[in-house]
């Protein structure tokens, strides 16, 4: 698999803010982890690409410049907020903003916390772009409203500039990724229950990594495993890290027949998984459960069309503000497939079992969407387009090649 968007994110800004040279294996392919590069590189730092092999030269916090332009974050929400978090603290104006889609998206919930620190911000109606002026921090405790690793991420990354000492409290957990990769930079995170802490002034010191396996862009073909008759996927060198697989145990729960495997454990969990075709059936899905597999819900909403039974999924209504409006996006692609799907203003309930027909679909230019949609359209009876498939690229560029090679082996 090709690697790890959220782990290449952090692992490139991580590498920027180190002094000295980090090299990153496995790099991910993704749109989204290309405009992190390329913030970076307007903020004066070094970067040699190879391939899939990443070198960036750090020169510490100190040693970012003020960019010439606005920083253009493409479609990546995960590049736009955590490099606030960087830039808060730095001296400088920065003007952080996207594409059509990015513009549509909230940050007032990274702002907030960051002018509570003491920098300002600005955005545009609780959107992009984004006006830093950056400067003298303090740190905080932020009792953060929504479970969210992106917002965790840059307050902390603000916290790393700060004077003091400053927490995030989480409503429940988000994504550790933050919290295990700092700490292979030399950077010591506290944590303690919902509450996760760091000193300012801290040093990070330069690494060399390998990115695993993206776990979200494995659920797709997992799922394509799942559903079509006599089909097996083997995943190798996959992130296993369990805020990130929640998707398996909910298909587990469905009825799905998914192995498992332990490689490696620190800094992240990584393995192997294998999937096979099983009969599934609905569930009802834990809000608790939903910030731990928010990404891979488009996934799970195509197995839930293909199973017996009703699939309720409720909690999620941040899928309302992605790339697209995922809740509606889903709804109106699977019903013109011919599934049966209750738009929730939280979630969606999928009333599976009905036979899928081809049909021409919108990816509302959302990759997740473009893949899920593809997923399904693999066990629809006749000819399934989407429009916009392209965007898959955002996050999985492989992601069509994979679909045909594995069709071939079928």
């Amino acid at each position: 698999m090709p690697g790890d968007k959220s782990i290449s994110h952090r692992l490139a800004i991580f590498g920027a803010l180190a002094e000295g040279d980090t090299w990153i294996d496995n790099f991910s392919s993704a749109a989204d982890c290309a405009s992190t590069l390329a913030c970076l590189e307007a903020l004066g730092v070094h970067i040699q690409r190879e391939g899939a092999r990443v070198g960036i030269r750090g020169r510490g916090f100190e040693g970012l410049k003020a960019p010439r332009g606005p920083l253009d974050a493409g479609n990546s929400g995960s590049t736009l907020r955590m490099l606030a978090g960087v830039l808060a603290g730095r001296p400088f104006r920065s003007i952080l903003t996207g594409d059509e889609s990015l513009r549509r998206r909230p940050v007032e919930r990274i702002a907030t916390p960051l002018r509570a620190m003491g920098a300002r911000a600005e955005s545009v109606d609780g959107k992009p772009p984004l006006t830093i002026d950056g400067g003298k921090l303090h740190g905080i405790r932020w009792e953060s409203p929504v479970a969210s690793a992106q917002v965790k991420t840059a307050v902390l990354l603000a916290g790393l500039q700060a004077e003091g000492t400053t927490t995030v409290v989480e409503p429940s957990p988000s994504r550790d990724h933050t919290e295990r990769l700092l700490a292979a930079f030399g950077v010591a995170v506290q944590r303690n229950g919902l509450a996760v802490s760091v000193h300012g002034g801290r040093t990070l010191r330069p690494a060399e990594a390998a990115v695993p396996g993206d776990a979200s862009s494995a659920a797709f073909l997992v799922v394509a495993a799942l559903i079509l008759p006599d089909s097996e996927v083997r995943i190798e060198g996959v992130l296993l890290n369990p805020q990130r697989v929640a998707f398996v145990d909910v298909l587990r729960d469905m009825g799905a027949e998914i192995e498992t495997g332990l490689v490696v454990s620190e800094p992240e969990p990584v393995g192997w998984m294998v999937a096979r075709s099983s009969a599934l059936h609905g569930v009802t899905v834990s809000p608790s459960l939903v910030p731990g597999l928010i990404d891979e819900v488009p996934a799970l909403a195509v197995a839930a069309a293909c199973a017996e039974g009703d699939f309720v999924l409720t909690g999620a209504a941040e899928l309302r503000v992605k790339e697209s409006d995922r809740i509606a996006a889903l709804a109106e692609g699977l019903t013109r497939l011919g599934a049966s799907i209750e738009e929730l203003p939280d979630g969606l309930i999928v009333h599976g079992g009905r036979p899928l027909r081809g049909a021409l679909v919108r990816s509302r230019d959302d990759h997740r969407i473009a893949m899920a949609l593809s997923v399904a359209g693999l066990v629809a009876e006749g000819v399934t387009e989407i429009e916009g498939a392209e965007c898959a690229s955002v996050s999985f560029p492989e992601f069509y090649a994979f679909l045909e090679r594995g069709a071939t082996a079928g």
